[in-house]
């Protein structure tokens, strides 16, 4: 299994062109900008049977949060990170959540997916 994190934009999903994978993550937050980004990315995908779709919604804050996305994606299979302050916590001491907070909701969310795509991708 090869795991490749792109940068943000549409650029790499279009690059992919003739060279189907088998899973896309799509992350987005659910922001104005990253939903419409992250939108385009999967209708580039879709229509160019690139792979599985999976949106990986990223710091999702009440239930506002997952009607926006759920809305700008009604037929992908969607993964809600909530945001965790434990994330943050990580992040400024320089070291994984995964390490540093194995039981934070955010985590467990992400080692789900993780496993999940290790039996299915």
């Amino acid at each position: 299994m090869v795991v490749a994190d792109f940068e943000a934009g549409i650029g790499t999903v279009l690059r992919l062109e003739g060279n189907p994978v088998d899973v896309v993550v799509v992350v987005v937050e659910p922001t104005a900008k990253s939903l419409e980004v992250g939108r385009r990315a999967a209708e580039t995908v879709r229509e160019n049977k690139l792979g599985h779709i999976v949106v990986a919604a990223n710091r999702v804050r009440d239930a506002a949060d997952e009607q926006r996305i759920r809305e700008t994606f009604p037929d992908v299979e969607v993964v809600l990170v909530p945001d965790d302050p434990a994330i943050v916590a990580a992040e400024r001491s320089g070291v994984s959540p995964l390490d540093a907070s194995p039981d934070a909701p955010a985590v467990r969310v992400l080692v789900d997916l993780a496993n999940r795509l290790l039996t299915t991708g």
